[in-house]
């Protein structure tokens, strides 16, 4: 029995010790330095409250919370139905749908930077793919600037939910394999149509499928930038910028950004601000799921 236990904290051991050095260490580390003026060199300088005062001033952080959750909001509404959808339609017997099914998964297993790299070709303003076809077939008389002001937020939204769909509808698909064609037959048996089915037997046997895709998408969504931060770096003119962004300028700065200084002092009270409203969403998402069990 000893020996079992001693086995069982070796396996452990590895894991923990990686959790321990790679996740809590640099979670209080960060803890440490809101408290502090740190840029990265020299000694922190203890300042108190006076990075939290300053957040709650911050008009570009606030600016990407509203991104963030128009950028969540855009993603959410079209992912999951679109998802959902792709999984009810591959669920059925149809010539070549597990060559479906590989294709519209295959976007979740592309890297985010490579991904984002061949979407700016294609939506490039002047020489993109897109543009060109769009221009040929007569559809437009000039160029659309797909990263511009006007459709930056929309063309990465896209972006996200074609990467995305696939992660879903397979979560989707598993789903539906285990709700019983029995039913099914039981209800045509008692006159009900296609939609009533839908709505009445999958809809209702998917909630606990359902709910977990949802606080998925909730959390990735909020926490999402890879893509964004390849295509548009959260501009022009900070159209783009999301929390999670803005804090990873703070940390890692790039000359073309506003935050060209290393900030860590500041950048760890974003950051802990930032994982509050993460937090607070989703403490009010299984607030509500709860109440949807109920339904179930």
């Amino acid at each position: 029995m000893k020996n079992r236990t001693l086995h069982s904290y070796v396996f452990i051991v590895p894991s923990l010790l990686f959790t321990l050095v790679l996740g809590v260490y640099p979670i209080l580390w960060a803890l440490r330095y809101m408290f502090y003026d740190y840029p990265g060199y020299g000694v922190p300088q203890f300042i108190g409250l006076a990075n939290f005062t300053r957040v709650m001033n911050d008009d570009v952080f606030w600016q990407s919370v509203v991104n963030t959750f128009v950028y969540a909001a855009g993603k959410i509404v079209v992912t999951i139905p679109l998802s959902l959808l792709l999984a009810v339609i591959l669920n059925r017997a149809i010539r070549g749908r597990q060559v479906l099914r590989a294709i519209y998964f295959m976007p979740t297993i592309i890297s985010a930077s490579v991904m984002s790299i061949v979407f700016g070709i294609v939506f490039n303003s002047y020489n993109g793919i897109l543009n060109q076809y769009l221009m040929k077939l007569g559809i437009v008389s000039k160029p659309i600037e797909w990263l511009g002001p006007d459709y930056a937020m929309v063309t990465v939204i896209i972006i996200a939910i074609w990467g995305a769909i696939g992660n879903y509808m397979l979560l989707f698909l598993a789903g539906l394999q285990n709700i019983s064609e029995d039913l099914y037959e039981a209800a045509s048996i008692d006159g009900a149509n296609t939609p009533q089915k839908f709505w009445y037997i999958t809809i209702p046997l998917l909630g606990p499928i359902l709910q977990m895709i949802m606080m998925l998408v909730i959390t990735v969504s909020l926490k999402g930038y890879e893509n964004i931060m390849v295509l548009t770096e959260g501009g022009p003119f900070g159209k783009t910028e999301v929390m999670f962004l803005y804090v990873y300028k703070l940390f890692f700065p790039v000359s073309t950004t506003n935050a060209n200084v290393q900030q860590i002092g500041y950048g760890s009270a974003v950051g802990f601000v930032t994982a509050l409203i993460v937090g607070v969403v989703t403490l009010f998402y299984f607030a509500a799921s709860r109440r949807l069990n109920k339904l179930y």
